[in-house]
């Protein structure tokens, strides 16, 4: 990716990292590009997380997208997945979302949307950069009625949303009882009401936005607090979503942790024995734990690895007309219901078919076995990620572990698409020589680039 986009849109430290004039910039070129083929003054959606610095921010790409004469319609505070769905049902050109997801509140960030619901190709991506970056196109500055405008938001869009999902959702949740935590972001306003429409008694957690306590010590990101309360509390299960809402974990009646490759492993299993899963196959990523391979081979399922990122997830899906895929983040794609991770839509469906089974989540979720797996993250800076790539002593440590481990185990070093990261991961049967791998590597980049461990 380039110079502004990552894997996951633009991303940064709000007013300094990622500032208003540069969201302003980006409104501008995106409004540009996005509305080229538009046969009517262009119209964009946009929507935002819970972080103090999202009304800014959402107001300086509004204001870019007017300046040169598209019309808004700010949906406020909304999931991700919902202005994917929503550009789609209301036939903007495009939509906006202003969030860094996991990250902590001091971060923000810019998705966008084509007006399919999809997320940006890297080659729409790049020639935002380039206008934004290096001027190389003259944007129009219109005046009079031309300049556009913001409109009321949609009173109706959380509803149309809640109401997708439950039109997704085969099997009511009578009877159970679940925990939900809403990682004080964005689905804090959608959560409850959408669970206890689909039948279930909710309890909530992590609710109550200020705008600086989104992600922190909750959500998908610290599920711990989620298993303590299903134990105490006696529930079903429970899901915990990230900021956006756009990824889900979850843990089953003993409050024991599940995954996003065991969520996809439950799911895919049932869609396959319904006909429903495409291809008889699941897309997951580089970094889908092995014994979900495993998974696939035992149950005759036919497994494609992508880079990290549910947009790629997505873009094999589309390439190979598959239905299911998704990250064991939690980034989980039903393409029949959605173009995006949704964690709610993940939620909804597979409580349903918890219900429908009749069986606790824990029994469901023995189909498959994880291989203990490691991940150790290093801060980098811009500088040390370009380094990275080329450095020799890197690329010796990591054939040395890959080799070591054969076929019975993983080695996985990337750099991250939205944070200031190398990511580590290993994966192998021992638990205790995939930790001394890893650190081994650990201790090589650090080495390499200059840094403390």
């Amino acid at each position: 990716m380039g110079r502004l986009f990552g894997t996951d849109g633009v991303r940064g430290i709000a007013n300094t990292e990622l500032s208003c004039m540069q969201a302003f910039e980006i409104g501008r070129a995106a409004a540009s590009l996005l509305s080229e083929n538009s046969r009517r003054r262009p119209v964009f959606v946009i929507g935002g997380d819970t972080r103090c610095s999202t009304p800014m921010l959402m107001r300086a790409v509004s204001a870019g997208l007017c300046s040169v004469g598209a019309d808004v319609i700010d949906l406020g505070i909304i999931p991700t997945p919902a202005v994917s769905y929503l550009v789609e049902k209301y036939k903007a050109d495009a939509g906006v979302v202003v969030s860094a997801s996991h990250n902590p509140y001091q971060y923000n960030g810019i998705k966008l949307f084509g007006g399919n619901g999809q997320k940006l190709p890297d080659l729409l991506e790049e020639r935002i950069e380039a206008i934004v970056l290096d001027k190389i196109n003259a944007l129009p500055t219109p005046t009079g009625d031309d300049i556009g405008r913001i409109l009321p938001s949609y009173d109706a869009a959380e509803k149309d949303y809640i109401d997708h999902i439950k039109s997704s959702v085969m099997f009511s949740l009578d009877g159970m009882r679940i925990a939900l935590d809403c990682a004080n972001g964005a689905a804090s306003r959608t959560a409850k009401r959408l669970f206890t429409e689909l039948g279930a008694e909710v309890l909530i957690l992590s609710a109550d936005p200020d705008g600086t306590n989104i992600n922190r010590d909750c959500g998908s990101t610290h599920l711990e607090k989620l298993a303590a309360f299903v134990r105490e509390n006696g529930c079903d299960c429970g899901a915990a979503f990230d900021g956006d809402a756009d990824r889900c974990l979850c843990v089953d009646e003993n409050g024991d942790f599940i995954d996003g490759d065991r969520i996809m492993a439950i799911c895919a299993l049932d869609l396959a024995a319904r006909g429903r899963l495409h291809g008889n196959t699941v897309v997951g990523t580089v970094m889908t734990n092995l014994g979900f391979i495993k998974f696939c081979e035992q149950n005759g399922l036919r497994f494609v690895a992508t880079n990290v990122g549910d947009r790629f997830v997505l873009e094999e899906m589309l390439i190979g007309e598959y239905s299911f895929g998704g990250e064991q983040s939690g980034h989980i794609i039903f393409r029949d219901f959605a173009k995006t991770g949704d964690g709610q839509l993940t939620a909804a469906q597979l409580f349903s078919l918890v219900r429908r089974s009749g069986k606790p989540l824990s029994e469901l979720a023995s189909v498959m076995t994880s291989y203990p797996q490691t991940i150790v993250n290093i801060s980098v800076s811009k500088e040390g990620k370009l380094q990275f790539f080329t450095d020799p002593t890197i690329k010796e440590a990591i054939d040395s572990a890959k080799a070591e481990l054969g076929d019975d185990g993983r080695v996985v070093v990337r750099p991250s698409g939205t944070e200031p990261l190398i990511r580590i991961m290993v994966e192998g049967k021992d638990k205790e020589v995939i930790v001394t791998i890893a650190a081994r590597i650990a201790e090589t980049i650090n080495s390499a680039l200059g840094q403390k461990a």
